[in-house]
Parts: structure tokens; sequence; C-alpha cells
């Protein structure tokens, strides 16, 4: 926040604050979500209380009153916020807060309130207090647990209060994201985890000026709905609605589909498929994207809601386009981890020449001497060039009867495999273009891209080391399995692309291959390749926010 002027702060950021300095920043300043199933819980939890009743004169607070879910602040206190229950009795007034979980239990096995829990509703309280009305009681309900535990409401809890406030707002004003705690059990209960990532954070900021390695992450982080569904829809005639909260899909008014909304992670569109106004901004307002592709499978672009706040990365997103003394290490790492796993393909999956695979090692290893832009892309080229050279060798069995390649060819792609090539590019752009946006990133100011109308820069630039392992593996796959024949391709004067039937089984293989777990390179534990894309987007993103200087590719053995 750039000025002294902010806006009244919700007293559940208060509560944020005390639970945790750096969840409170991500959503208070840069208001970074992430819905999973605790948050969830929390919402029904508070569905008994939420029947709103907002602060004005005729809201009745006399004796015997029971009022739920009052919207009520103060500019003195710079405290907003919403009461789940308020009861008045003939000596004052009890004010009630409802949470999900279990209460503390002290030495004795007493149930407490946590410490959090109760600067909330002690805030709650002095809000009441400025209006003139007499609180004397308050209690959390934990719904766990089915129990009210009351808060000792001392002159000291308002102290604190008062002090954690002015604390809250300090820490917003800095402009700098706190440091993520170290091996805290709070972690695993935090809706922010999968964007926060604080173990892989603390290795990614420590390794570098640690005399030795901080210990690594055991465990990789839980995947932000990670087993939704994509609604693929590629015939011309077909129609995308929504009814009682599904998504539904019909082929000549015929439903042949439906998808509940919390099940989907996306819609894939080819052509002239139609969606409806009511289907489109259902989908936005669970953050679901809408990707449309030409009827060859070029993506054209998407449609998704409002981007992630991530200010201080979109800032620093910029300094790193226009500084190359800040880019330059991360595009050798980039293009490094690339050539690595383009010999790896080779050296797993093909019969390349020995000289073809020493020479691509020599041009991996020389990526980190390198003291331009220019020189980077001049190595990738010559790498680029040696591994389309030998790529027919990965080509066997089934396929090597079937396909030929006589090299990379696009725009438009001239044989099947470089067509199969073409469209598993285009998708893992997309892909990448949909996760710099969710992370709080421009996918259109890149680093080793230039910058162009409608190139997505950044999502090529991070797309670079999962070309070979995910795009070529998909053709591969299909081609020497023999799930792909010349049957799925349509011949035309404008190329060579998949059938409906072709790209049916190209999102069989898709899918598929980003499901294969793999082990991370630098922690050692196994994710999705799904969730590892993901991972270093926000690896991206802690380095143009300043958590951290050091890019680590993604690589294979």
């Amino acid at each position: 926040m750039k000025t002294e002027t902010q806006p009244i702060m919700p007293v559940r950021r208060l509560h944020n604050y005390i639970y945790c300095e750096r969840l409170f920043y991500l959503q208070w300043v840069e208001d970074l979500w992430v819905e999973n199933a605790d948050t969830t819980a929390g919402s029904h939890t508070h569905r008994s209380t939420d029947k709103p009743s907002h602060w004005k004169d005729e809201v009745d607070l006399s004796d015997r009153a029971r009022v739920r879910s009052i919207s009520i602040e103060s500019e003195k206190l710079g405290l907003r916020g919403v009461i789940d229950l308020v009861e008045s009795e003939d000596d004052g007034m009890e004010v009630i807060d409802y949470k999900k979980g279990a209460a503390r239990k002290d030495l004795d096995g007493q149930r407490i309130p946590k410490e959090n829990d109760a600067i909330q509703v002690a805030a709650y309280c002095l809000l009441l207090r400025e209006k003139g009305h007499r609180v004397e009681k308050a209690s959390i309900y934990y719904a766990e647990e089915k129990t009210r535990v009351p808060v000792d409401l001392t002159d000291d809890l308002f102290q604190i209060v008062e002090a954690k406030t002015i604390e809250a707002r300090k820490t917003a004003l800095r402009e700098k994201c706190p440091p993520p705690l170290k091996n805290d059990p709070r972690c695993l209960h935090c809706s922010a985890y999968s964007i926060c990532l604080p173990n892989e954070s603390t290795f990614w900021m420590e390794k570098k000026a640690a005399s030795a390695p901080p210990p690594k992450p055991k465990l990789p982080p839980r995947p932000p709905k990670d087993d939704g569904e994509i609604v693929i829809v590629q015939d011309p005639k077909g129609y995308v609605g929504i009814r009682g909260g599904e998504i539904q899909v019909r082929i000549n008014k015929e439903i042949v589909s439906k998808h509940p909304i919390e099940q989907v992670n996306g819609v894939y569109l080819y052509g002239a498929v139609q969606i409806s106004t009511q289907a489109t901004q259902l989908l936005l307002q669970h953050t679901i994207p809408i990707s449309y592709f030409s009827p060859a499978g070029r993506f054209l672009g998407m449609t998704q809601g409002l981007p992630a706040s991530g200010i201080d990365a979109r800032v620093g997103q910029v300094k790193f386009y226009e500084d190359c003394s800040l880019s330059l290490p991360v595009i050798r790492e980039m293009i490094r981890s690339k050539i690595h796993n383009q010999r790896v393909q080779l050296m797993r999956n093909g019969k390349a020449a020995q000289t073809a695979l020493q020479q691509l090692a020599v041009l991996r290893d020389r990526c980190p001497e390198c003291s331009s832009a220019e020189s980077l892309r001049g190595l990738e080229g010559r790498a680029a060039a040696i591994y389309f050279e030998n790529f027919s060798t990965m080509i066997k069995g089934y396929g090597a009867d079937q396909f030929d390649f006589d090299g990379r060819n696009r725009r438009p792609a001239t044989d099947p495999v470089n067509a199969l090539l073409s469209l598993g590019y285009s998708i893992l752009a997309k892909e990448l273009t949909g996760l710099c946006h969710s992370v709080g990133l421009d996918p259109f100011i890149g680093i080793l891209h230039e910058p162009r109308y409608g190139r997505p820069a950044l999502a090529l630039d991070l797309m670079e080391e999962f070309r070979p392992l995910i795009a070529d593996s998909v053709a591969m796959a299909l081609i020497n399995r023999g799930e792909i024949g010349k049957s799925d391709f349509r011949y035309t004067s404008k190329g060579v692309v998949l059938s409906d039937s072709g790209r049916k089984q190209f999102w069989r293989a898709w899918f598929r291959r980003l499901d294969t777990e793999v082990k991370h390179p630098q922690f050692e534990y196994r994710m999705s390749y799904r969730r590892m894309m993901d991972v270093q987007a926000r690896q991206l993103w802690r380095i143009m926010r300043g958590d951290t200087d050091s890019y680590y590719g993604f690589t294979t053995r």
C-alpha cells in the first residue's frame, strides 16, 4: 500500500495477523485466496448466522434480543466486521463468534479459546462499545465440539487488540511480505498453504546464503482444487449451459453430459461451440477459466475472472523485464533445464549418436557462463537443432511404420508428428498462461521471450523446461503405443491437423501425462506434472516479488 491512507481493515484480517503475519499480508495486501476444505467447512458453520442485520439505528439490541450477522465498523479503531451473534440480557450483551474447529485445552484439561479467536471477538466487543452498548460477556462457539467457550474481557485483552491492529497496519505499509513460518504445525491447516509454500519458500530463500543446505520439505504441498475435471466440447453443434448448479453440455438440444460446478477445473471449447451468458458468469464466479480453440486446435484465448492481485510480483515483473542483470540468472537456468531435459528424452527413449548427446551436454553446461540473453538464445537454438535432428530415433515400433519425421515445421504443420507437437505446445502454453494468471503474474510480460501482441511471453518462458517432458512425451506415447494412426489426421491445403477422433485420443494422453507423478529435483517428494508446473510458477512469483533471487529449474534424471 503506497500511502498512509488505508481502508478500514476487516476484523478477520486481524485474526489472520495473529495466526500468521504472512497469511495476513497475502490476503489483506495482495488479496490472494485459495478455497479449501477448511474454508468451505467454515462457511458452512456460519451459514446459520448469515442473515445480515446491517448496523442502523433501528437494529433492536434491547433486552432479550438476539441479533445475527451485524455489520459494524469504526473509523477510530480502523476496524470493520460482521458479528455472528449478539444476545442481550438484563445484565448486558454477550457477543458470540462461530468457529468450525475445536477449542484449546489448558494444563488442567479445561477448554480455553485460541488466542486469535479471543482477539477477534474482543475486537467486536470494542466496536459495539464504541456505539454506546454495554458488552459484558463474549464467547466462541466451536462447532466441532458444539460448545461455547467464554472469553475473559479484560483491559489487557482490549489493549492487545488495539496494539495488534496498529502492528498489522504497519506490516501492510512495509510493502514486503513477511517470511514464512518454519516447521510450524499451523501451516498444515492454513488455507493459503499452496500459495505460501512455506517449506519450499524457506529452502529457496536460505539455500544460497546458508553455509549448509537448509532442510528440504518432506511432503509435497497440497494442491488447490487438483481433483477436478476439464470439460471439452469440440462438436460445432455443441452448446454449454447451466441448470441447477450443473454445467450441461447439449448436442442438438440433447443433454450429453452434466458436471457439478464444484468438480469443474476448466472448460475447453473448439470452433463454433456456443456457451450461455449464465454459464459464463457462473464459471467466472468460481474462477474457472473458459479456453477457446480454433477447429484445428490452435489456442485462441481464454475467459477468466479477475486476476490474483499479486501487486508486489507484478511490479517486480516489470523490473525483471527492463533489467537484464535481474532476469539473466533466471533465463540461464530455464535454458539449462530445457537442454538437460531434451538430452534426457533422447537418452531414455531414442538412439541418438553419442556425439549428439555430448554436444547437448556441452551446450547445457555453457548456460551458466552466458553473459546475455542473446547468447542464451543462440545456445537454445543450437540445442533444438541437435534435438530435432535426432527426434526420429524416438519413434519406434508401430510409430516407425506409420509416421516419418524429417525435422520441425510449423504454421502450418505439414506432417502428423509436427501436428501433434504443435498442438501439444499450444495446449502447454495455455496451461501456463492460466497458471501465471492464477498466481498473480502477467503472462504477457516475459523475460526470455519478447512481449508481442497476443503472445503469452512469460508462459512461454516457463514452458521451456516442460516442452520435452510433457508435449513431446505425449506425442511419442500416442505414436509408439499405436493410440493414434494416419486416419486420425486431416490433410488439407492449409496443413495437417488432428480429426475429432484424433483430438479425443490426444486429450486422453495429455491428461494421463499431466497426472503422472515425478520426483522433484530439489525436494525429492513426488507430485504430478500438473502440480509441478504450479510450483515452478509460484517459485518465479517469489523471485519477482523479491522473496528470493535464485531460480531452480525442473529437470529429470
